[in-house]
């Protein structure tokens, strides 16, 4: 005896989970097709009716049959990139402790005298807490670390500049006072390069207050900008006023970039005015090359592309102010002597 075959109800396939079941036909009720459910949606059941949309902190699995949690997205300290930041800033730190305890150790020798060993100082302090800023750009952004970000940042590159900009007015005023009867002389009886590093830093600070005090960063969601992801990012807040601080860091640069490039063809015994005009070129080059680059991504990459413009211009800072100084210091010290610093100098007049 045979089994007789009971015929279905239903022309279609029975939809598996992660679709729908869409009509597929005006004249039979019972056909219909299977479509895969949208993104940010799921079915967990055969042949559903609709699909059902996944919270805003999830995202659907591959087969869009559950919803799992959206990963989480920031430069943490494991990734591969932060390891080689962290890795750099270490060097440099050490380097420019290494730099610090070099024109301590001979301050009282003429090149060190020559270049204003206070302003050295505080300039090699500045660079250093530049160096050190880039580990609070790690880790999962929190409202006080977003905070601290820039506002640190701020004040260490403004100290470094205004230290840049005193030293480099400081060069032009003591070769303009070098004439008998110069009125100049009477402003090197004055604390000109501790004013101009105070003027410098202050207004900074008084626009990182301002910034602060209207809209200060927060730390921010990000769930639209990549499916699966929620980039966890710091917003600036008041974007005018993060612009006002790299603004005006740029002001200094450039002031000082003008005046050191009008002092070049001073004495390079007596003056490190072509090191500042270079290394103000390669500071402007790096954050002009930056805010195009920060614009155009997101996430941990944005952050990235910060760190890098503070650890290269920290490090243009450095390499090209102290580093000659040092070589001649440690490698040539005939040169570091106050006969061969006038002969130098009566070379060049």
């Amino acid at each position: 005896m045979s089994l007789i075959q009971i015929p279905k109800s239903q022309c279609s396939e029975n939809c598996l989970p992660g679709y729908r079941k869409a009509p597929g036909s005006e004249i039979h009720s019972c056909c219909y097709d299977c479509v895969l459910c949208s993104e940010g949606e799921i079915s967990n059941m055969t042949d559903s009716e609709n699909c059902i949309k996944c919270a805003h902190n999830e995202w659907p699995n591959e087969k869009k049959d559950l919803c799992v949690p959206k990963m989480e997205e920031f430069l943490s300290y494991n990734d591969a990139v932060a390891i080689a930041f962290t890795s750099i800033s270490i060097l440099f730190c050490l380097l420019t402790v290494t730099v610090s305890g070099i024109f301590v150790s001979y301050k009282n020798t003429p090149i060190v005298k020559a270049n204003n060993w206070s302003l050295s100082l505080i300039l090699l302090v500045s660079i250093m807490m530049s160096f050190l800023c880039v580990f609070l750009f790690f880790g999962r952004p929190l409202d006080i670390t977003c905070i601290l970000r820039q506002t640190v940042f701020g004040v260490a590159f403004s100290l470094a500049v205004s230290s840049v900009l005193a030293k480099t007015i400081m060069i032009f005023v003591a070769f303009k006072a070098i004439k008998p009867g110069s009125v100049w002389r009477k402003c090197l009886g004055i604390k000109l390069s501790g004013s101009v590093v105070l003027l410098g830093s202050s207004v900074q600070v008084i626009i990182i207050i301002f910034w602060l005090s209207i809209s200060p960063p927060f730390q921010e969601l990000d769930m639209h900008s990549y499916q699966g992801k929620i980039i966890i990012q710091c917003n600036e807040g008041s974007v005018i006023a993060f612009y006002c601080v790299l603004g005006y860091l740029g002001l200094l640069a450039a002031v000082s970039f003008i005046i050191a490039f009008l002092a070049r063809t001073l004495p390079d015994s007596f003056n490190e005015a072509k090191y500042i005009t270079f290394s103000m070129l390669v500071f402007c080059s790096v954050w002009i090359a930056m805010i195009p680059a920060y614009l155009s991504t997101k996430g941990k990459n944005m952050v990235a592309v910060e760190i890098f413009a503070i650890l290269a211009s920290s490090a243009g800072l450095l390499g090209c102010i102290f580093i000659p100084k040092c070589y001649i210091i440690i490698f040539r010290p005939e040169n570091n002597s106050k006969t061969q610093l006038f002969c130098s100098r009566n070379n060049n007049l």
